[in-house]
């Protein structure tokens, strides 16, 4: 530890501490390092004794975690979430990506943002509230996921153990938005998004079948070839433009914090729909990707040598289906784009789009993170947005009308882009606050 690192807050060097353990899950069960999870489950423990102590812990799936928190009411429950698996490392980075280390101003590491921040985040707010003598004035859950990455069971059994005792939450808050910066063209100010919906996931695999043989003798459009055809085919094919409720509201809310040019547009943007979503489109893949349904093409396999034909060539297509769409009409308009019957259509996975949880000013659980956002970040603009990930939250949706997405952390393009990525990071001041957001959100449940 360098001097300067041991005069860090003490949740800083918590956070440290769990950054150091390489809990990256994966699809087979079989190949997930089960000592890193086991290390991480202890070291929790060694970093929050409290909160072991005093609530009710329960293991979930392998390595999930749901603690009872038990408040003075247990009318309205409140379920925090956050998951303590990460993606694998990729790309070069400039401090090691599981070393936790800080350096100007940030602490470097894979699930710096995506999740350990908000799970050591809740867990530091729990801890420093027990060693007051809080006692929340609702129930509160703390429910922490172990294969989120990889749409695992772990929250699925989480909301079963809830519902088989009877829990039916009053609010679910999972990661999601932010405190977002530089993410819309034209707005200065920073942008509280909480995520009120999100787009449902649907994996297809293309396949074509061939006959193969010697690399010296090709046949003329062999499965490789046709494949390609195909992903080209639907690369130029996207889904019809779409902008949900909630996205117009996030426009009217930021209208009069945008450039004097956009706020008519903004402002009217119910109205203007069609428009919107065509400006969208030029600004870039995180805005475009908020007024339609999205394809990406993300695995390709074909021969295992160089000098082989290929008999099957594949293509996995990840799809994040906005609401208002389904996921039957998706894989429709994927075959109209190939329009070859040569090239079949698997589905891998579905999960259709969640439903909009209720928010605005009459909606009290929307209220109280809007106040408590308004209270830690003074400066930002808040409002409801589509998430456009996937999140374990979505199991939630089968117990709770209210399940919101929020990370309460700022987060720049650059940061923003560093998730799943290289380079992943976060403030120290920026870690903090979110802490205290957490902390205060407790505090500030209505009795």
């Amino acid at each position: 530890m360098t001097e300067g690192e041991a005069e860090l807050p003490r949740a800083v060097h918590k956070f440290q501490a769990l950054l150091r353990i390489p809990t990256v899950s994966h699809p087979d069960a079989q190949r997930v390092d089960t000592a890193a999870f086991d290390a991480f489950v202890e070291e929790l423990e060694r970093q929050f004794p409290l909160l072991h102590e005093r609530l009710e812990l329960t293991r979930v799936h392998t390595h999930g975690l749901l603690f009872h928190w038990r408040g003075a009411s247990a009318g309205r429950p409140v379920v925090l979430m956050a998951h303590l698996d990460v993606v694998p490392v990729e790309g070069t980075w400039r401090h090691g990506a599981f070393s936790g280390e800080v350096s100007d101003g940030k602490v470097w590491g894979r699930g710096t943002l995506d999740d350990k921040c908000c799970l050591v985040g809740i867990c530091e707010a729990v801890e420093t509230l027990l060693e007051r003598g809080v006692t929340p004035a609702q129930d509160v859950w703390l429910s922490f996921g172990c294969d989120e990455e990889v749409f695992g069971n772990a929250a699925k059994e989480a909301v079963a153990e809830l519902d088989r005792r009877g829990v039916a939450p009053w609010m679910v808050l999972d990661e999601g938005g932010a405190i977002t910066h530089d993410a819309f063209p034209g707005v200065r100010s920073p942008v509280g998004l909480i995520g009120v919906t999100e787009k449902g996931v649907l994996s297809l695999r293309l396949r074509v079948e061939g006959r193969g043989g010697h690399a010296s003798t090709p046949e003329r459009f062999g499965p490789t070839a046709r494949l390609a055809r195909a992903i080209t085919r639907l690369d130029r094919s996207p889904m019809p433009r779409l902008l949900p409720t909630p996205t117009t509201d996030l426009f009217r809310r930021l209208a009069p914090h945008a450039a004097p040019h956009l706020r008519p547009v903004l402002a009217n943007s119910d109205r203007l729909r069609p428009v919107l979503a065509r400006l969208l489109g030029l600004f870039g893949p995180e805005a475009a990707a908020m007024a339609r349904t999205t394809f990406a093409v993300t695995t390709l396999s074909g021969s295992p040598a160089l000098n082989v034909i290929a008999q099957t060539a594949t293509a996995g297509v990840n799809i994040r289906v906005m609401p208002g769409d389904r996921s039957e009409e998706v894989i429709e308009h994927v075959r109209r784009a190939v329009r070859d019957d040569r090239v079949e259509i698997d589905v891998v996975e579905r999960q259709e789009p969640s439903p909009v949880s209720p928010y605005g000013p009459d909606e009290p659980a929307f209220r109280l993170l809007d106040e408590t956002i308004q209270e830690v970040f003074p400066d930002a603009v808040v409002a409801p947005y589509v998430m456009m990930g996937a999140t374990d939250s979505t199991s939630f949706t089968s117990i709770c009308e209210r399940v919101y997405r929020f990370a309460p952390f700022r987060m720049t393009t650059e940061q923003r882009a560093a998730i799943h990525s290289y380079d992943e990071h976060i403030g120290v001041d920026d870690f903090l606050d979110g802490v205290r957001w957490y902390q205060r959100l407790v505090e500030r449940l209505p009795s």
